[in-house]
């Protein structure tokens, strides 16, 4: 499914219009209906409730009167306050208005603190139908003040296509912002509701069909998809009844330091769970008998540095090594030891196979990018927003204020493929193609969660799969499972273990979702 910017779907909107000869009044009540029916599913029906309809004087508005003639035929109590007078709606929202005002619905014009706080006191329901994809700047006036009263109302909230007072390319809450319970947006998702903080705002988010004809959308040439299980689904492959160990690959991690052994051990206990044939650890010689523990791994002890890390001396091991492996990953618990950085570097340089990097392996790519050009496979990298803002040489918060661009400015440049982790995972790559993650939860936000992911990676890249699907399939699953195991264990007591056992269970559901 593809993600959009306000910019795209006005154009698209406006192509349906002019080349499709579909009437802006006809889109706006496909939009109505469906909302409806989104609204009685997200209920249990709307029988015997009040709902409150707060609109604004645009299109997003007249979707909210189109809505409540909609409700009144459906036997639903409705009354209307507008934050603006009848005479400043024009066009289809001035069209579903006339309608609306010769039916026996009340529509309070001009809002006043007061009509507004009668209207929030009478509702069960509140739909907020305000303002649309268009702000860019900071609410104020009668926009901010009804924004605090609808969210401090304590009624449930249902926002029309986007909540207002969220920007529908960024997610970035513009001054305040309504809390919606469940937002419906229509013909496809907004940049907006699918990145933090806008999506937190959007709650239960739902894409209704309006009937926009496809070609409209495709026209639009959208670069932004999400990863869903439908995605997923299309990535993932059968295995042949006669297939042996050495049909899916072999995957070096080179990981682990003094004090960091269980870094390595995720990730090798998550590469396993995602199918390769075999799973080989590279790490310092001083922990091999710790990683040694999960059984499954093999091991190769590598030359150490004078503190114990991997040391510049094992570069040969690895490349030798390398020859016989068809993937690796790079970085988890590797620590910033100096010769540990010379190390990868090295590494990242010579390695003729497709390689993830990550954690301590990035750190060490820090200052150094330029020998990311230089590499001669395929490179994953997943960066949290920390490292992200190290290898970019600006702060976190910056990072998180523009993740998409940044990702894919990044990955162009330096013909990669990037996962910027987080919120609403991003996976840019080297061609333009991005996309964001639709499972996770703060659950996740627990140490080696992240070692769990660069295995999943390396295991896929090590079956075979081209470095966009390794990263895609990788990191979706990797969600799902951390949501499989919020489920069961709760937000706050899970950790990266939890994710791991959850894999298989992830696959399973995932290799169904067509079914």
């Amino acid at each position: 499914m593809k993600i959009v910017t306000a910019a795209q779907m006005k154009s698209i909107d406006g192509r349906a219009i002019a080349n499709f000869g579909i009437p802006g009044a006809v889109l706006m009540e496909n939009a109505a209906s469906a909302i409806l029916v989104e609204m009685e599913r997200f209920f249990d029906g709307l029988a015997g409730l009040k709902i409150g309809v707060i609109c604004g004087k645009g299109n997003n508005g007249g979707d909210g009167l189109a809505l409540a003639r909609r409700l009144r035929n459906r036997g639903v109590a409705v009354r209307v306050v507008l934050l603006a007078p009848f005479a400043a709606l024009a066009g289809d929202a001035q069209l579903n208005l006339g309608i609306l005002r010769k039916v026996d619905v009340e529509v309070l014009p001009d809002a006043t603190p007061a009509s507004l706080a009668d209207i929030l006191a009478w509702s069960d329901i509140l739909v907020d139908a305000v303002l649309g994809v268009g702000i860019t700047s900071a609410l104020t006036g009668d926009y901010l003040q009804a924004v605090r009263m609808i969210n401090a109302s304590g009624r449930p909230v249902v926002a029309v296509d986007i909540p207002t007072g969220v920007n529908a390319d960024t997610g970035e809450v513009m001054g305040e912002a309504v809390m919606a319970d469940l937002t419906i947006t229509m013909a496809l998702p907004k940049r907006g509701i699918v990145l933090h903080p806008g999506a937190t705002h959007a709650g239960v988010v739902r894409v209704v069909d309006i009937s926009i004809p496809i070609e409209a959308v495709e026209q639009e040439n959208v670069d932004l998809s999400l990863l869903d299980s439908g995605f997923a689904w299309g990535l993932l492959g059968r295995r042949k009844p006669d297939a042996h160990k050495g049909d899916f690959g072999h995957l070096m991690i080179i990981a682990g330091s003094p004090g960091k052994a269980g870094a390595a051990m995720m990730a090798a206990r998550g590469a396993l769970r995602v199918g390769p044939g075999l799973v080989t650890v590279a790490a310092p010689k001083g922990i091999v008998p710790i990683i040694q523990q999960v059984a499954e791994a093999m091991c190769i002890p590598a030359d150490e540095s004078v503190a114990g890390a991997l040391g510049s001396a094992a570069v040969k091991t690895l490349l030798r090594a390398s020859a016989t492996m068809t993937a690796c990953a790079i970085g988890p618990g590797l620590s910033t030891d100096p010769e540990t950085v010379q190390t990868v570097r090295h590494l990242v340089e010579k390695l003729a196979i497709p390689a993830v990097i990550d954690a301590d392996g990035l750190n060490a790519l820090a200052g150094s990018l330029d020998i990311l050009k230089k590499a001669r496979a395929p490179l994953v990298l997943t960066p949290h927003p920390g490292e992200m803002a190290r290898l970019l040489g600006v702060s976190s918060s910056e990072v998180q204020k523009n993740r998409i661009d940044l990702a894919a400015e990044f990955a162009a440049e330096h013909k990669v493929t990037l996962v910027l982790k987080g919120a609403g995972t991003v996976v840019a790559t080297s061609d333009g193609s991005l996309f964001v993650n639709s499972t996770g939860n703060p659950g996740m936000a627990t140490g080696g969660t992240g070692d769990v992911l660069t295995g999943m990676i390396g295991g896929l890249l090590a079956r075979g799969y081209a470095a966009a699907q390794a990263a895609c399939l990788g990191v979706y699953l990797h969600g799902l499972a951390g949501d499989l195991a919020a489920k069961e264990k709760g937000e706050t007591a899970m950790i990266a273990g939890d994710v791991i056992d959850k894999i298989p269970e992830a696959i399973k559901l995932t290799e169904s979702a067509a079914a």
